[in-house]
């Protein structure tokens, strides 16, 4: 067979895809107009993750796991579209990683709002000016993002989604070699991930500058060829910035939690996972006597940070993640034991 039979067999494949497409989407505007109805949310995370769960365990040859998730992903950011964008706020700018999250859920498209701080995300969402929001919550690397803890406690935005992604750091320079550099541009979080690589090439005593992302890292950087900027792979393309190394991460497996906030409760999907905010007795074991109610239930906590309460010298809260979902009869049970406790979302566990 020639290749140009080859292209035309491509051509009559694309022509159907396109228009099974069309016929998604139409059915998805059908459902869509029902929930405006009823009052539901277009953005159902659990409905998402059901269906691309499904669709994995169909293995059907050389597409991959991964190109099954981006592939439907973005049918699914191009079907909610089809509607009134709702705008999605992230912890910018463009180029982070929270940005690159945002896009990998709710597509290239979506009327995005950068934001400067974790806390401006959780005002927007209760100003109502953004529908959804994308934020960090733990990094394996260096542990728990004590602000967005600190907002879940002092707002009322609902977890509906949570994303884990893997973090790369790359060096990028106009400049051709090492020893042209004079000074870095990284996030403080970024640069201590990468401190073995630093020391490795003798940089640690360059001169580091700290930015407030990886993105604005790349942006600085592009303006003097005697700088670098340790950033991700995404803000180095988007500045047009040469990468020298491309992953310079410490930890390989540098990952990092990011939560989708937003005001509806999610339906039950098939795994749940619930987060909750609650203080205990301040007293000796009194954190041992709350824990025992989820032994007592036998509810598997998944989950446990503790955090200082602003303005109180001795007070501390606990965030707990376990499996279940709000509505069942064992998690009312702890929900409802007496303890000050908030209920911060209940939604689909991530790959279940």
């Amino acid at each position: 067979m020639d290749l140009q039979s080859l292209r035309e067999q491509i051509d009559s494949i694309d022509d159907e895809i396109l228009n099974l497409l069309e016929k998604r989407m139409n059915i998805v505007k059908s459902v869509g107009e029902l929930k405006h109805k009823v009052g539901g949310a277009i953005y159902r995370p659990e409905r998402e993750q059901e269906i691309i769960s499904r669709l994995k365990s169909q293995k059907r040859g050389i597409i991959s796991d991964e190109a099954i998730e981006a592939i439907y992903l973005e049918i699914f950011a191009a079907s909610r579209n089809l509607e009134l964008p709702e705008r999605v706020a992230y912890l910018g700018p463009k180029g982070s990683f929270t940005h690159q999250v945002a896009e990998s859920r709710f597509g290239a498209y979506a009327d995005y709002l950068s934001l400067s701080g974790i806390e401006s995300i959780f005002k927007i969402l209760k100003n109502k000016e953004a529908k959804y929001g994308v934020v960090p919550i733990e990094n394996n690397t260096d542990g728990i993002v004590g602000v967005t803890l600190d907002c879940l406690g002092k707002y009322d935005s609902k977890i509906v989604a949570e994303v884990v992604m893997d973090i790369h750091h790359s060096f990028a320079s106009l400049s051709d070699s090492l020893e042209g550099i004079k000074k870095i541009y990284s996030h403080p979080q970024g640069y201590n991930q990468c401190r073995i690589f630093l020391e490795e090439h003798m940089l640690l005593d360059i001169e580091f500058i700290p930015t407030k992302s990886t993105a604005e890292a790349a942006k600085m950087a592009l303006k003097d060829s005697t700088s670098a900027a340790i950033c991700s792979k995404i803000a180095a393309k988007m500045y047009k910035l040469p990468i020298l190394f491309e992953k310079i991460e410490d930890n390989l497996a540098n990952k990092t939690r990011f939560l989708i906030l937003s005001d509806f409760k999610n339906d039950r999907a098939k795994r749940n996972k619930t987060s909750i905010l609650a203080k205990t007795e301040d007293r000796p074991g009194g954190l041992v006597k709350f824990l025992q109610i989820f032994e007592k239930e036998r509810i598997n906590l998944t989950k446990i940070e503790s955090r200082p309460l602003k303005n109180s010298s001795f007070e501390t809260v606990f965030y707990l993640d376990f499996e279940g979902y709000i509505d069942d009869e064992n998690v009312q049970r702890v929900i409802n034991s007496g303890y000050d406790i908030k209920w911060l979302g209940s939604y689909a566990v991530t790959g279940g």
